[in-house]
């Protein structure tokens, strides 16, 4: 009788496990996010108008389905677009010319005036002051002082005609990129997903893609309304107090524009608003009128508007916002300031839908 056959050895059914990935050394790390920071200030002529026509073009991109469902074309949606926002910049820019142009003229006179008021507020504490001064002079014998001279250095005129160009070229590169984004963004984003290796990771990436460029549109476009909306309140109320139209839209341009920089640009609109109420009204009390204004619909903005439109999905911690606006200030300066929270809720998107993230994620809350 033959002996039977050995069975054959069941396959595994698990597979082998993947080494673990080697971690890089923290000193490399360190050094790669330096390197990355240098070439993020470096490279900020070309970086810049990209960031900021996608910026734009976030913000056109609702309003371009919404046109797309009208049954017009991408490109024709696109182009009315642009050209509507270039007509409606255009016209703000003409009403506020010149009151922009009255201020910065009359700018050393009104801080004269502006200074001579709170001299009148602290004339008492300034002759203690140089009572004290005396007394201890006269106390010490310090009766001959080396005189300080102060050299002033007036701004070479040639540099602000070679700056001019750079700065023309810079917004024709962001409005011609902001149109090529709102065409071709889709397009775009097709041919990169085409690039990865299987179907699974290519459905992944491209509902990831999706759902973060509505959301961060939506979002942008709302904060954009908001802020405009603020803007046009505030206007409103400024010429309630006396204040004329042009000047009044002015200041609420410059409010809308500020609101964009959570905290910091809320504060340096409440200085504003103060030095803009001690030059327009001679009462001290009527001067706090408008910073008072200010601070109550940012209140009002702050506290319950945004909170109630956007809700808490939205939502940053304050602690990251200040660093985010510290980092990207110090990088960009006042186009780092408005890019800044973008990013940041852009970041936060991405992080919420990537496996494993979601405590990264959560640290931004």
């Amino acid at each position: 009788m033959s002996e039977p056959l050995p069975e054959a050895a069941a396959p595994s059914a698990e597979p082998a496990p993947l080494p673990p990935r080697p971690r890089a050394p923290a000193a490399l790390v360190v050094l790669a996010t330096l390197a990355v920071g240098y070439t993020l200030w470096a490279a900020q002529e070309v970086i810049l108008p990209v960031l900021l026509a996608m910026f734009f073009a976030l913000i056109g991109n609702p309003i371009i389905r919404l046109l797309q469902k009208l049954y017009l074309p991408r490109f024709l949606a696109a182009l009315l677009v642009v050209l509507g926002g270039l007509a409606a910049s255009g016209a703000l820019a003409v009403q506020l010319a010149g009151p922009a142009t009255e201020w910065v003229q009359q700018a050393p006179q009104q801080m004269r005036q502006i200074s001579r008021q709170v001299q009148d507020f602290v004339k008492p504490v300034q002759q203690a002051n140089q009572a004290a001064e005396s007394f201890a002079r006269a106390a010490g014998g310090d009766g001959n002082r080396k005189v300080q001279v102060i050299r002033t250095q007036l701004d070479d005129p040639y540099k602000a005609l070679v700056r001019t160009p750079k700065l023309a070229a810079s917004a024709l590169a962001v409005v011609l990129l902001t149109l090529f984004f709102m065409i071709y963004g889709e397009n775009l984003q097709r041919h990169v997903i085409a690039l990865l290796p299987n179907r699974q990771q290519k459905r992944f990436t491209a509902d990831i893609l999706r759902s973060i460029e509505r959301e961060i549109s939506r979002y942008v476009l709302t904060i954009t309304v908001i802020n405009v909306a603020l803007g046009l309140v505030l206007a409103g109320v400024l010429m309630l107090l006396g204040i004329d139209m042009p000047e009044a839209l002015l200041w609420g341009t410059v409010a809308a524009l500020l609101n964009f920089a959570p905290y910091v640009g809320p504060l340096i609109g409440i200085v504003l608003m103060l030095l803009m109420g001690f030059v327009e009204f001679r009462d001290p009390l009527t001067a706090t009128l408008p910073a008072l204004a200010y601070l109550a619909l940012h209140t009002l903005e702050g506290q319950l508007i945004t909170p109630i439109v956007l809700g808490r999905r939205m939502a940053i911690s304050p602690l990251m916002l200040i660093l985010a606006l510290m980092l990207f200030g110090w990088l960009w300066g006042m186009v780092g300031l408005l890019l800044s929270v973008p990013l940041l809720v852009c970041v936060k998107l991405v992080l919420t839908r990537v496996d494993g993230m979601h405590g990264w994620a959560k640290l931004l809350e």
